[in-house]
């Protein structure tokens, strides 16, 4: 016979193998729809991610560190304690800037005067 007309060999296949064993070197291609639905998905952890983060500082608290917020917090309970003691439970805090001082004063409200 001559080269041309043999015919290749036939494929063993292995008999009693499990499904397991049978597709176990198998690799599938990632399909378009797949690389889709996982670029969807990175972006919307990102969303998500963006959303929990911590909301950028207030402008008007720019200076404000947390121990100045705390002495400043510290000074305002003890400021609300002293007005309670004179029975002044009604109140607003007024902002006024004298020079390079800014003051705050209680804004006693009508009904406790």
């Amino acid at each position: 016979m001559s080269k041309m007309t043999k015919k290749p060999p036939k494929a063993k296949i292995p008999r009693g193998l499990t499904d397991k064993d049978m597709v176990r070197d198998y690799v599938e291609e990632e399909t378009i729809e797949a690389k889709f639905a996982k670029a969807e998905k990175a972006r919307e952890k990102k969303q998500r991610e963006a959303a929990e983060a911590a909301p950028p500082a207030n402008l008007a608290r720019a200076g404000f560190t947390p121990a100045l917020t705390d002495e400043l917090g510290r000074a305002l309970t003890q400021l609300k304690m002293e007005l309670a003691l004179q029975g002044i439970t009604s109140y607003t805090l007024k902002v006024k800037r004298e020079g390079q001082n800014i003051v705050l004063m209680p804004k006693i409200s009508k009904a406790q005067a």
